[in-house]
Protein backbone atom coordinates (compact mmCIF):
# COMPACT_ATOMS: atom_id res chain seq x y z
CA UNK A 1 0.00 0.00 0.00
CA UNK A 2 1.34 3.40 -0.66
CA UNK A 3 0.30 6.63 -0.71
CA UNK A 4 -0.10 10.17 -2.49
CA UNK A 5 1.06 13.69 -1.50
CA UNK A 6 -0.36 16.86 -1.42
CA UNK A 7 1.74 19.70 -1.74
CA UNK A 8 0.75 22.61 0.42
CA UNK A 9 2.31 26.02 -0.97
CA UNK A 10 4.47 27.41 1.14
CA UNK A 11 2.85 30.88 1.28
CA UNK A 12 1.71 29.21 4.36
CA UNK A 13 4.29 29.01 6.88
CA UNK A 14 1.38 27.41 9.66
CA UNK A 15 0.46 24.40 7.39
CA UNK A 16 2.76 21.37 6.83
CA UNK A 17 4.88 20.93 3.67
CA UNK A 18 3.16 17.27 2.59
CA UNK A 19 -0.07 15.68 3.77
CA UNK A 20 -0.29 12.47 2.85
CA UNK A 21 -3.06 10.32 1.33
CA UNK A 22 -4.08 7.15 1.03
CA UNK A 23 -4.19 5.21 -1.81
CA UNK A 24 -6.02 2.28 -0.68
CA UNK A 25 -9.89 3.46 -1.69
CA UNK A 26 -13.63 2.45 -1.05
CA UNK A 27 -15.72 1.20 -3.66
CA UNK A 28 -18.87 3.60 -4.08
CA UNK A 29 -21.10 0.17 -4.46
CA UNK A 30 -19.86 0.30 -1.11
CA UNK A 31 -22.21 2.60 0.36
CA UNK A 32 -25.37 3.70 0.16
CA UNK A 33 -25.79 6.27 -1.66
CA UNK A 34 -28.00 9.26 -0.16
CA UNK A 35 -30.68 8.39 -1.60
CA UNK A 36 -30.53 4.95 -0.87
CA UNK A 37 -29.73 5.32 2.65
CA UNK A 38 -33.08 7.84 2.35
CA UNK A 39 -35.09 5.53 1.19
CA UNK A 40 -34.24 3.01 3.83
CA UNK A 41 -35.10 5.76 6.14
CA UNK A 42 -37.97 6.32 5.10
CA UNK A 43 -39.52 2.82 4.42
CA UNK A 44 -38.30 2.09 8.23
CA UNK A 45 -39.52 5.19 9.62
CA UNK A 46 -43.22 4.47 7.75
CA UNK A 47 -43.34 0.72 8.86
CA UNK A 48 -41.73 1.22 12.39
CA UNK A 49 -44.93 2.30 14.52
CA UNK A 50 -47.24 -1.31 13.66
CA UNK A 51 -43.69 -3.33 14.06
CA UNK A 52 -41.00 -3.50 17.70
CA UNK A 53 -38.40 -5.63 15.31
CA UNK A 54 -38.95 -2.89 12.30
CA UNK A 55 -38.03 0.17 15.11
CA UNK A 56 -34.96 -2.21 16.25
CA UNK A 57 -33.61 -2.24 12.54
CA UNK A 58 -34.29 1.15 12.24
CA UNK A 59 -31.91 1.64 15.16
CA UNK A 60 -29.42 -1.00 13.33
CA UNK A 61 -29.13 1.05 10.57
CA UNK A 62 -28.83 4.25 12.27
CA UNK A 63 -25.81 3.21 14.49
CA UNK A 64 -24.12 1.32 11.30
CA UNK A 65 -24.51 3.95 8.77
CA UNK A 66 -25.12 7.41 10.79
CA UNK A 67 -23.18 6.72 13.50
CA UNK A 68 -20.26 4.20 12.01
CA UNK A 69 -20.34 1.39 14.66
CA UNK A 70 -18.92 -1.68 13.41
CA UNK A 71 -21.59 -4.95 14.16
CA UNK A 72 -19.38 -5.46 17.41
CA UNK A 73 -20.22 -2.60 18.88
CA UNK A 74 -23.46 -2.21 18.27
CA UNK A 75 -23.85 -5.07 20.00
CA UNK A 76 -22.10 -3.99 22.90
CA UNK A 77 -23.80 -0.42 23.10
CA UNK A 78 -25.50 -0.14 26.39
CA UNK A 79 -27.91 2.82 27.34
CA UNK A 80 -25.45 4.42 29.44
CA UNK A 81 -23.35 4.92 26.13
CA UNK A 82 -25.97 7.16 24.64
CA UNK A 83 -25.27 10.56 26.25
CA UNK A 84 -28.57 12.33 25.06
CA UNK A 85 -30.12 15.71 26.17
CA UNK A 86 -26.99 17.62 26.75
CA UNK A 87 -25.28 20.67 24.24
CA UNK A 88 -23.30 17.57 22.09
CA UNK A 89 -24.97 14.30 22.23
CA UNK A 90 -23.23 11.89 21.97
CA UNK A 91 -22.34 7.84 21.85
CA UNK A 92 -19.76 7.69 24.24
CA UNK A 93 -17.93 4.16 23.80
CA UNK A 94 -15.41 2.83 26.11
CA UNK A 95 -12.57 0.53 25.95
CA UNK A 96 -15.19 -2.51 26.68
CA UNK A 97 -17.54 -1.26 23.58
CA UNK A 98 -14.98 0.16 21.31
CA UNK A 99 -12.93 -2.19 18.84
CA UNK A 100 -8.85 -2.40 19.65
CA UNK A 101 -9.94 -1.02 23.44
CA UNK A 102 -9.82 2.53 22.17
CA UNK A 103 -12.66 4.84 23.45
CA UNK A 104 -13.91 7.64 21.20
CA UNK A 105 -16.87 9.41 21.32
CA UNK A 106 -19.29 9.93 17.98
CA UNK A 107 -21.36 12.53 17.27
CA UNK A 108 -25.01 12.57 17.93
CA UNK A 109 -25.61 16.57 16.93
CA UNK A 110 -24.43 15.72 13.27
CA UNK A 111 -27.77 14.45 11.79
CA UNK A 112 -30.67 15.70 14.12
CA UNK A 113 -32.82 12.19 12.56
CA UNK A 114 -29.96 9.74 14.14
CA UNK A 115 -30.81 12.11 17.25
CA UNK A 116 -34.15 11.61 17.26
CA UNK A 117 -34.33 8.22 15.91
CA UNK A 118 -31.99 7.01 18.80
CA UNK A 119 -33.93 8.88 21.53
CA UNK A 120 -37.45 7.37 20.71
CA UNK A 121 -35.76 3.77 21.28
CA UNK A 122 -34.28 4.66 24.23
CA UNK A 123 -37.10 5.78 25.95
CA UNK A 124 -39.08 2.36 23.97
CA UNK A 125 -36.17 0.33 26.09
CA UNK A 126 -37.45 2.39 29.51
CA UNK A 127 -40.42 1.25 29.06
CA UNK A 128 -39.49 -2.35 28.71
CA UNK A 129 -37.83 -1.56 32.31
CA UNK A 130 -33.99 -1.46 30.46
CA UNK A 131 -31.55 0.06 33.12
CA UNK A 132 -28.61 2.07 32.09
CA UNK A 133 -26.02 -1.14 32.29
CA UNK A 134 -28.74 -2.90 29.98
CA UNK A 135 -28.44 -3.42 26.41
CA UNK A 136 -29.44 -0.37 23.56
CA UNK A 137 -29.75 -3.43 20.36
CA UNK A 138 -31.37 -6.55 21.85
CA UNK A 139 -33.58 -9.61 21.55
CA UNK A 140 -37.27 -8.70 21.30
CA UNK A 141 -38.72 -11.91 22.12
CA UNK A 142 -40.55 -11.61 25.31
CA UNK A 143 -38.33 -14.54 26.71
CA UNK A 144 -35.38 -13.17 25.87
CA UNK A 145 -36.02 -9.67 25.99
CA UNK A 146 -32.81 -7.53 26.06
CA UNK A 147 -30.52 -10.34 25.56
CA UNK A 148 -27.48 -9.95 22.79
CA UNK A 149 -27.89 -10.86 19.47
CA UNK A 150 -25.17 -13.06 17.45
CA UNK A 151 -23.03 -11.16 15.15
CA UNK A 152 -24.86 -13.03 11.93
CA UNK A 153 -28.47 -11.98 13.34
CA UNK A 154 -27.23 -8.30 12.94
CA UNK A 155 -25.87 -8.99 9.59
CA UNK A 156 -28.99 -9.94 8.74
CA UNK A 157 -30.88 -7.49 10.14
CA UNK A 158 -29.55 -4.79 8.14
CA UNK A 159 -30.08 -6.83 5.14
CA UNK A 160 -33.53 -6.96 5.84
CA UNK A 161 -33.66 -3.31 6.66
CA UNK A 162 -32.33 -2.73 3.36
CA UNK A 163 -34.45 -4.72 0.90
CA UNK A 164 -37.22 -1.65 -0.08
CA UNK A 165 -33.35 -1.23 -2.38
CA UNK A 166 -34.23 -4.65 -4.10
CA UNK A 167 -33.08 -8.28 -3.87
CA UNK A 168 -30.00 -7.60 -5.98
CA UNK A 169 -28.87 -4.40 -4.22
CA UNK A 170 -29.47 -6.29 -0.60
CA UNK A 171 -26.94 -8.62 -1.83
CA UNK A 172 -23.93 -6.38 -2.49
CA UNK A 173 -24.29 -5.02 1.01
CA UNK A 174 -23.21 -5.58 4.53
CA UNK A 175 -23.47 -4.17 7.76
CA UNK A 176 -20.23 -3.14 7.84
CA UNK A 177 -20.81 -1.30 4.16
CA UNK A 178 -22.80 0.79 7.06
CA UNK A 179 -19.98 2.20 8.45
CA UNK A 180 -17.92 3.40 5.18
CA UNK A 181 -21.44 4.82 4.19
CA UNK A 182 -20.96 7.09 7.47
CA UNK A 183 -17.59 8.12 7.16
CA UNK A 184 -18.20 8.97 3.34
CA UNK A 185 -21.02 11.09 4.28
CA UNK A 186 -19.50 12.75 6.93
CA UNK A 187 -16.80 14.03 4.81
CA UNK A 188 -19.25 14.79 2.07
CA UNK A 189 -21.41 16.97 4.20
CA UNK A 190 -18.40 18.91 5.14
CA UNK A 191 -16.88 17.21 8.36
CA UNK A 192 -13.26 17.83 8.38
CA UNK A 193 -10.62 14.66 7.93
CA UNK A 194 -9.78 14.84 11.74
CA UNK A 195 -13.04 14.76 12.37
CA UNK A 196 -14.36 11.68 11.24
CA UNK A 197 -11.60 10.13 11.98
CA UNK A 198 -11.85 10.88 15.80
CA UNK A 199 -15.74 9.89 15.31
CA UNK A 200 -14.60 6.25 13.32
CA UNK A 201 -11.77 5.35 15.65
CA UNK A 202 -9.60 5.14 12.51
CA UNK A 203 -5.78 4.90 13.72
CA UNK A 204 -5.39 8.44 11.53
CA UNK A 205 -6.30 10.61 9.01
CA UNK A 206 -4.27 8.57 6.19
CA UNK A 207 -6.63 5.76 6.74
CA UNK A 208 -9.99 8.21 7.15
CA UNK A 209 -8.18 10.12 3.58
CA UNK A 210 -9.17 6.90 1.57
CA UNK A 211 -13.05 7.96 1.56
CA UNK A 212 -12.42 11.50 0.45
CA UNK A 213 -13.28 10.47 -3.71
CA UNK A 214 -16.24 8.43 -2.57
CA UNK A 215 -19.45 10.10 -4.26
CA UNK A 216 -22.60 9.80 -2.10
CA UNK A 217 -25.34 11.58 -4.42
CA UNK A 218 -26.58 9.64 -7.09
CA UNK A 219 -26.50 12.59 -9.06
CA UNK A 220 -23.23 13.83 -7.81
CA UNK A 221 -24.32 16.73 -5.72
CA UNK A 222 -22.73 16.65 -2.15
CA UNK A 223 -25.54 16.23 0.45
CA UNK A 224 -26.09 17.90 3.67
CA UNK A 225 -27.55 14.54 5.30
CA UNK A 226 -25.02 14.66 8.73
CA UNK A 227 -25.14 18.13 8.97
CA UNK A 228 -27.34 20.11 10.74
CA UNK A 229 -27.34 23.43 12.90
Amino acid sequence: MGDETVVVPPSDPKAPAMIPLCRWKIDSAMILSRRELATVLADLSRRAPRALNTRLNLVIVRLACCCGLRVSEIRKLRLADVRTGIGRPHLALGAQVAKGNRPRRVPLWWDAGTLADLDDWLAERRRQGAQPDDLVVGSMQVRRRGLPLSRQTLRTRFRTACRVLGGERVKELTIHHGRHTFVSHALAGGRTLAEARDAAGHSSAWVTSAYLHVAVDDDGTVGQLFRYD
